[in-house]
């Protein structure tokens, strides 16, 4: 009946069981998005899951679609997908569309990556689209002109709020790897303008250094890794880009024992 009326593609030799109708769990899997944004008030909402993709990881396939009905059920709004890639191949892979089965029912990710981000190296635009700007600098981390695609950020960071401009600062440059990294990091250090300078300050005044924050996440990850824990790319991003060293030792703590990489955040 259902190959006739709507053509599912159910083999003619292939088994069928009844399963649980039940589809709420007994024991709720933890599904955690690199962030989940809610835009808008009353029936103009519209949420966006947002994920940092380092390579491809087929789960995501499973998980990212989760992620999407969780947040419609649970904030009864429109919802969308947006995925980071600094790769062309990541990007390429991200962008296939995820066949569901439910006819018409396909969910192809609105990727960013290097080939559809613009390269910012002018002033005036960076200062118009911060956001756009600081992206630019992650997804082109291998330009010839990432230099001054970096140098136009840093400059274009000082025309807005010295709290957000450090926060801007912190996310791309934990982002960055390699040389693209380092000259962030040069940039950082001039402290050619406001932001920059209490930047610095307040990482020394803490103790928090990129360097001391960096070499604490990378112990996490060792300990769950030789513990034999499971770790994905979003959990590996945000250990990573954290800079706090209180959370992190927290963190550290926790790989010990745990079971999972999800149970650090709990």
């Amino acid at each position: 009946m259902l190959r006739t009326m709507f053509e599912l593609p159910i083999s003619l030799t292939a088994q069928a069981r009844v399963v649980s109708c039940d589809l709420s769990e007994c024991v709720p899997a933890v599904y955690r998005a690199d962030a989940a944004i809610l835009y808008g008030d009353g029936e103009a909402r519209l949420g966006v899951i947002t994920e940092v993709q380092l390579k491809p990881d087929p789960e995501k396939h499973f998980t990212w679609l989760a992620y999407l009905a969780n947040l419609r059920a649970r904030d009864k709004c429109e919802v969308c997908l947006v995925v980071i890639c600094p790769d062309r191949a990541t990007a390429k892979w991200a962008a296939k569309a995820i066949r569901t089965g439910h006819p018409e029912l396909v969910l192809i990710p609105l990727v960013i990556g290097p080939d559809n981000t613009p390269v910012v190296i002018d002033v005036a635009q960076a200062v118009g689209n911060i956001g756009l700007s600081a992206i630019s600098a992650i997804t082109h981390s291998k330009h010839p002109e990432i230099n001054a695609i970096l140098a136009t950020l840093t400059e274009a960071l000082d025309s807005i709020d010295p709290a957000k401009a450090r926060q801007y600062a912190e996310y791309v440059t934990v982002a960055l790897t390699g040389d693209a990294q380092k000259e962030m990091e040069r940039l950082m250090a001039t402290e050619t303008y406001l932001y920059q300078g209490e930047y610095a300050q307040s990482l020394i005044a803490k103790g928090e250094t990129l360097g001391e924050a960096r070499g604490e996440a990378k112990s996490v990850l060792r300990v769950l890794e030789y513990r034999g824990i499971f770790v994905g790319d979003g959990d590996r991003e945000r250990i990573m880009s954290c800079l706090d060293l209180d959370t992190l030792e927290m963190w550290l703590q926790r790989a010990l024992s745990v079971d999972s990489a999800e149970k650090l955040f709990l």
